[in-house]
């Protein structure tokens, strides 16, 4: 199980505990992580999406970087929660080591947003 606690803005697998980009719009509940492959720049070939309606995907990731303005990674690497909270579009930023460890042990398993 994969959990994410959007006030302190950490994603919790595998018995630890990682920082996480989390935005105003992250949805709450309860999830199954699917692996998809995307075409889209800046994902790096693959994501695990665990909602989607007509209009909207959202998929915890690796940290997008094409707006520098931004200092996502930067903001990932603070440990002020603050900063981690409400810079994302709804989907959950993470580092890309923690994006592989993800997909390696978490594929469709749940996923718990608080």
């Amino acid at each position: 199980m994969v959990i994410v606690d959007l006030a302190l803005a950490v994603i919790c697998f595998a018995g630890q505990c990682h920082p996480a980009l989390v935005g105003k719009t992250t949805p709450r509940g309860i999830f199954v992580l699917e692996h998809q492959a995307t075409e889209e720049p800046g994902y790096g070939g693959d994501l695990l999406v665990f909602s989607e309606d007509r209009s909207h995907l959202w998929a915890i990731h690796r940290v997008v970087t094409a707006v520098p303005s931004e200092h996502r990674v930067e903001r990932l690497r603070s440990r002020r929660v603050e900063l981690r909270q409400g810079i994302t579009h709804g989907c959950i930023n993470v580092m890309p080591d923690v994006f592989a460890q993800l997909v390696e042990c978490c594929s469709n398993q749940a996923l718990v947003i608080r």
